[in-house]
């Protein structure tokens, strides 16, 4: 089951892709690899976190 709104599953990609380029280009150090979190969970459509705490940004049907 989705729980990631279309926007937060943008601001979750473009988070994600930011952290991880900078750790690619030596800004940050290997603590920029957690961008893969936000990415994954963009993709998936699914955080289980918002599980955990009841939240979800879909709109409701």
């Amino acid at each position: 089951m989705k729980n990631i709104g279309n926007i937060d599953r943008l601001l979750r990609v473009v988070v994600g892709v930011a952290l991880i380029a900078l750790t690619l280009m030596g800004q940050i150090g290997v603590w920029g690899w957690i961008g893969v979190v936000p990415l994954a969970t963009a993709l998936i459509g699914f955080c289980p976190l918002y599980r955990l705490l009841g939240m979800s940004t879909c709109k409701t049907k």
